[in-house]
């Protein structure tokens, strides 16, 4: 019996990205954030569901697209991940995280026993959009958006959470980009540099 699988938070209206859908935003000609994605998670035997507030977006895509069952920004995109989850835990990734490797996503995914979260903490920062978690806590998730409390690092609270510290992640992250987010279009610009090399 398959124990995790993986998500992809599709995202919103990428506002600060000129609006566009930022999973398929290339990279390189004919290469999306959400290509790269796929493909360091195929390398670990995993296909993804996507997590989105408009599925219409993806028709098309060779994926399961579940809607987001609460509009409640990425704490809502992340509670409809692991509460629709087949499986006990759930890898869950942002779209508009690149450089996601699959060695580095099967470390994470290896440690999931350990706590009801495994979070990377890069710099001393949560990074809870590339995170695994138990199914468990999809009601204590809920309960956060229902009082209007939609912040995400604030969520881990509520969890009993194992943290990837920099000596965990520094084999996985030579360069420093491993979790290099893209909002912005000077964003697009590092990562289209970075995808280049």
């Amino acid at each position: 019996m398959l124990t995790w699988s993986a998500a992809i938070l599709a995202g919103g209206r990428g506002r600060r990205l000129d609006g566009r859908t930022k999973p398929l935003v290339e990279l390189a000609p004919g290469r999306t954030m959400l290509a790269r994605q796929v493909e360091a998670l195929a390398a670990i035997g995993a296909v993804p569901r996507l997590i989105a507030p408009d599925a219409a977006v993806f028709a098309g895509l060779p994926f399961d697209v579940v809607p987001d069952l609460v509009a409640a920004g990425a704490l809502g995109a992340l509670y409809t991940a692991i509460a629709t989850s087949p499986t006990p835990y759930v890898l869950a990734i942002a779209g508009d995280l690149p450089f996601v490797t699959a060695p580095f996503l099967d470390a994470l995914v290896g440690r999931r026993g350990e706590a009801e979260a495994i979070v990377p903490r890069p710099g001393g920062r949560w990074q809870p959009l590339c995170a695994v978690y138990h199914r468990d806590v999809a009601l204590r998730l809920r309960d956060r958006i229902d009082r209007g409390h939609w912040r995400v690092t604030d969520a881990l609270e509520d969890l009993t959470v194992g943290a990837m510290t920099d000596a965990d992640l520094a084999p996985f992250d030579p360069d420093g980009r491993l979790l290099l987010n893209v909002n912005t279009p000077e964003d697009l610009r590092v990562a289209t540099r970075h995808a280049a090399l």
